[in-house]
């Protein structure tokens, strides 16, 4: 099982340096992929603008958002996005992309948040025509860049929906689970469920081979870390109101807690598990590199 590491859900914006340190170390490290989450309407930076800088400063680690909110987007400029991307990167960009579920973030970009999975589905035809060179409109020529595959980036779809886990397996490379904050033995035994359906999916559409499953942890070094990144995931899910403070997030936060965090994804067949601190502090990074590389 791969290890990726995340950005933090929110980096002050006064402290944008963080990214690009974040995304050096993460280089430096044992880790296999940096990500970042995607919304609207909160603090966090664009996840393009930061995955387009992590590949100015990184030449190993893949890069991969967690997920993209498409339907907020343009399919043509996305796709473009998308391939500039991954030119500059040398080939390292995967795809992770999702319907989202925050009416705020809908709200505010005037994207219709009805029917968005089949909007979804209609992009993710458009930017595979993109990727391969086609036009996509009467009289208008090819968008570049030229991507490096002719099917475009690895995608995986994210999200928890039987609808989501089916068009994961159906139109996807593989599925991305989020980090739900629960425990790890349970949230583990949740996102089995979910590979399940993804699988299951994949092999009624007739497809070669198994889908890339990844899935998400909230963890932290230290107690200290533990009860910050536990606030920071109340606050991120505010929108559910009361829910929300009611939250019981438990966060692995050190040798012991970690490790059975880690078992847990192995057992379920999980192919890389992106740990996703609450907390914009460099030394996170360092002391979690320092984990993996002893695990």
């Amino acid at each position: 099982m791969e290890i990726g590491i995340a950005l933090p859900k929110l980096i002050p914006a006064n402290k944008g340096d963080i990214v690009v340190d974040w995304a050096i170390r993460a280089d430096e490290g044992p880790f296999s992929s940096l990500a970042q989450i995607d919304r609207l309407v909160y603090g966090n930076h664009d996840v393009l603008t930061v995955m387009a800088a992590a590949a100015a400063v990184t030449s190993r680690v893949r890069l991969m958002p967690t997920v993209l909110v498409a339907p907020l987007r343009n399919a043509a400029i996305m796709a473009k996005q998308v391939s500039s991307i991954d030119s500059i990167s040398g080939g390292r960009f995967v795809l992770g992309i999702g319907v989202g579920s925050r009416p705020d973030d809908f709200a505010a970009s005037g994207a219709e948040m009805k029917n968005r999975g089949r909007h979804m589905e209609q992009q993710i035809e458009e930017m595979r025509k993109i990727w391969s060179g086609e036009s996509v409109r009467e009289g208008v020529g090819p968008i570049g860049p030229t991507y490096s595959r002719k099917s475009g980036p690895e995608l995986l779809i994210g999200g928890r929906s039987e609808a989501a886990l089916r068009r994961s397996g159906r139109l996807g490379d593989g599925y991305v689970a989020g980090s739900a904050g629960s425990s790890p033995s349970n949230q583990a035994k949740e996102v089995l469920e979910y590979f399940a359906v993804v699988e299951d999916a994949w092999k009624e559409a007739g497809k070669p081979g198994r889908p890339r499953l990844v899935a998400g942890l909230t963890c932290a070094w230290g107690k200290y870390a533990a009860d910050r990144t536990a606030d920071s995931i109340r606050s991120y899910y505010s929108f559910r109101g009361d829910a929300a403070r009611r939250m019981n997030v438990l966060v692995p936060s050190d040798d012991k807690s970690l490790t059975e965090a880690f078992r847990a994804y192995e057992e379920i067949g999980c192919d890389e598990l992106v740990l996703e601190p609450g907390i914009g502090d460099l030394e996170q990074i360092d002391r979690l590199a320092d984990f993996v590389a002893r695990y």
